[in-house]
This record gives structure tokens, C-alpha cells and sequence, in this order.
């Protein structure tokens, strides 16, 4: 069985919902109270094993400052973890551009030109934080560890998936499944057409056919649902298992509220902060 050695971080999406402070700064360089979200997916893919990042960009994003090498800085922060001054200085990285926002399998498409094997995806505005770290002491995410873990075990693609509110449903692709099997996924369901309350949560690991498949499964075709007919395809076939991630909190950095809540979740989760933040937030509540 080949060893999943790719990870592709898609980062394309011009962030419309965060204007306008994603007119000048790339939605994955927003900083998780003080770490940029693709630093955290970074990170991630490279604690599952990854050798290569291809980052998905678009036209209109420069993402050379977020890349860059700041070790420079280290004399200056010596308590901070070293590798998020670098954070990719230990991996390639392949920068790949979706022209037009297409969807995600046409994202996808844009660096499958550069892979062989397996291959993790990472949506860019998707956060999903089983250990609540200090910069001093930096401990990555375990998602996509899990996801790879989960294919070295049955040479089968998967998807990530975590349990929602009933009444969020209609925002996601909800899924049925039985065991880790899964059976069907409804994109966007109301509450009562809900199969389940586990969703998919912008972690995935495909296997080397996705390339040829994505061909089939065009996107002239299946427009942004093209990687839904993808993940149809396994399903119909040898089988797309399904992930849960139990014990993990998902941020998204695509909309406002949900990326305020985040600061504060995170914040109040951290060693280093929660006890300060802590009283602060409840003396600030008291004065309403």
C-alpha cells in the first residue's frame, strides 16, 4: 500500500463573507488568537506524515508573506515553539491556482498533475483542534493523523466527519452510514431529511484513482458537486469510510460570528490564556 506523502491545503476561496478585511489579507492568514489557520493546517498535515503541501490559491491571493521563513525572528521570540516561525521550512511546497472557484474537486484537479498515491485535502477555512496549545508549546492536530491511520488499516478512502447541532444540518453534506461505511450523503438536508447528525468536516484522504475518476466526474458536468460524485463513486464501489472525529472543536475562519466564537473557544481552552481571559470575560458580562 503506498504511504500518503501529499496533503493539498485549499486555500483558493476569495473569502466574500470576511470582506473586508479579506480584500487585503488572505482568509488563512486570520490568526487563531495568534496563529494563522494555515500554520495550524500546516502543521497537521506534516504531523500525519506528509512530505509535499500544494497549497490551492487563487489569481488573486499572494501568499508569499504566510509562506515565508521567519526564523530570523527566533532571537527576538526564544520562547516561541520553532516551528511556527518556519512552519515549512521541514516540507515541500507546491503552490497550485484554480482560476476560476469551480468547486472543490476542480480545486483538487488544479495539483493533481504533481501526485501520485494517496493524498489528504484540507479545506483552508476549516480548523478542527483536538489540543488547545501555547505557541510556546505547539502540539498540531491529530485530524488528519487519524484519516491516514484509518486508510494504513483498510486501503479504502475517507472522509472526516463530526456531530453536529440538529438544526445545523442544512449546512453541511450529512451523512449515513453504517459501521465506518458510508452509505449516502445529503448535501444540505433540512432537520427532518437528516440521516444523521455527522457531517463532513473539510478533511478528506483520496485514493490515486480520484484523478481519473475527476475526469469522468467532470466539472462541465457536476459543477460544484463534483466531489460529491466522486465520493458517490467509492461508495457504489470498493467503499468511502467514514472518520468520526470524537473530542475535536471545529473553527471556521469563512464567516465572522463563527470565527469570533472561535478567539474566545480557543482562548478559554489554553493554558496560557484561559485563566486571565477568563475573569476578564465574566467581570466584562457582569457590566451588561
Amino acid at each position: 500500500m503506498a504511504a500518503v506523502q501529499d496533503a493539498l491545503l485549499v486555500a483558493g476561496g476569495l473569502g466574500t463573507r470576511m470582506l473586508p478585511t479579506s480584500a487585503s489579507v488572505p482568509k488563512e492568514a486570520l490568526p487563531l488568537v495568534d496563529v494563522p489557520a494555515l500554520v495550524h493546517l500546516a502543521r497537521e498535515a506534516v504531523a500525519a506524515g506528509v512530505q509535499r503541501l500544494h497549497i490551492i490559491s487563487s489569481p488573486r491571493k499572494d501568499m508569499n508573506a504566510l509562506l515565508g521563513d521567519h526564523a530570523w525572528l527566533q532571537e527576538k521570540r526564544p520562547d516561541l515553539d520553532p516551528q511556527l516561525l518556519s512552519p515549512f521550512s521541514d516540507v515541500e511546497v507546491h503552490i497550485h491556482i484554480q482560476h476560476e472557484p469551480l468547486g472543490l474537486g476542480n480545486a483538487i484537479e488544479s495539483a493533481l498533475g504533481d501526485i501520485e498515491g494517496p493524498f489528504l485535502v484540507l479545506l483552508g477555512d476549516n480548523i478542527l483542534l483536538d489540543q488547545h496549545s501555547s505557541p510556546q508549546e505547539f502540539t498540531p492536530s491529530n485530524a488528519s493523523k487519524k484519516l491516514v491511520e484509518n486508510f494504513e488499516k483498510n486501503g479504502l478512502p475517507c472522509v472526516g466527519l463530526l456531530a453536529v447541532q440538529p438544526e445545523e444540518v442544512s449546512n453541511y453534506g450529512v451523512v449515513r452510514k453504517e459501521g465506518e461505511k458510508i452509505l449516502e450523503i445529503c448535501e444540505k438536508p433540512t432537520q427532518e431529511q437528516a440521516p444523521s447528525n455527522l457531517v463532513l468536516c473539510g478533511r478528506y484522504l483520496f485514493t490515486s484513482d480520484a484523478k481519473n475518476l475527476l475526469r469522468h466526474y467532470d466539472v462541465e458536468t457536476y459543477g460544484e458537486l463534483q466531489s460529491i460524485a466522486l465520493q458517490q463513486h467509492w461508495m457504489k464501489n470498493d467503499g468511502l469510510l467514514g472518520v468520526e472525529l470524537t473530542n475535536f472543536q471545529w473553527y471556521d475562519s469563512g464567516k465572522p460570528l463563527p470565527w469570533l466564537q472561535a478567539q474566545v473557544d480557543h482562548a478559554l481552552r489554553r493554558n496560557d490564556l484561559s485563566t486571565a481571559f477568563r475573569a476578564w470575560l465574566r467581570e466584562r458580562l457582569d457590566q451588561d
